[in-house]
């Protein structure tokens, strides 16, 4: 009984694992490659370089960051890296790269949670869905991913270096000469470390997370 039960919740976490793994590589491949289009077209050259002007999952997942993503819910691709002396306006084009990971996980969560609420309005693929092998399986790689981007754009809004947030709300609000900006820049790495030791993105990103996927996926404030 005690080891039915064993096997049981470990395929699936297995499967649970699993079925969030093509949300995840999506997520991030998209999400940096937003980042290097940016920068190249407002003139930084260097994203492309390096090979981040493409979609390819392989320029962008750092493999033990998805392994982490997918184990523990904290993980990371290979950040962009980016020359913002070469910009054609410094500060406009720092703010539009940076917003424009969490803005395409935005649209990409956005889309395909709209398209899974108009097809479940079909009976035939509810029931596809909740009654066939398969159908479970596409249900929850199509569910996973929505909440996978939102989760990534949500996320990135925490203005924690070395995050987007961070780097958005520095260059808006101009506070790179500010005493507070450069000790919090400083100490990035433990600032992040207590957030996520402490559980205060779950904290922070919990409900906004399940408003964001009931209201786009079923329409449900």
């Amino acid at each position: 009984m005690l080891s039915s039960l064993l096997r049981g919740g470990i395929l699936d976490w297995i499967y649970q694992t699993l079925v969030m793994i093509p949300g995840i590589i999506l997520g991030l491949s998209f999400h940096e490659y937003a980042h290097a289009y940016v920068a190249d077209r407002c003139g930084d050259p260097t994203p492309r370089y390096m090979g981040r002007v493409t979609l390819d999952p392989r320029s962008h997942v750092d493999w033990f960051g998805l392994i982490s993503l997918a184990l523990i819910h904290f993980g990371w691709g290979k950040p962009v890296v980016v020359n913002p002396y070469n910009f054609k306006n410094r500060r406009r084009d720092s703010i539009l790269v940076g917003i424009a990971g969490i803005t395409t996980n935005c649209a990409i969560a956005t889309v395909l949670g709209l398209a899974l609420r108009v097809v479940m309005f079909s009976d035939a693929t509810v029931i596809f869905f909740s009654t066939n092998a398969a159908g479970r399986i596409i249900f929850d790689l199509w569910f996973n991913t929505v909440v996978i981007n939102f989760s990534l754009m949500l996320f990135n809004l925490i203005p924690v270096p070395p995050l987007d947030g961070f780097g958005i709300v520095s260059e808006i609000f101009n506070l790179k000469k500010e005493t507070v900006w450069q000790f919090i820049y400083k100490n990035s790495m433990i600032i992040l470390i207590l957030f996520i030791l402490f559980d205060i993105p779950s904290l922070l990103l919990t409900r906004p997370l399940s408003f964001l996927v009931n209201i786009v996926c079923f329409g449900v404030f």
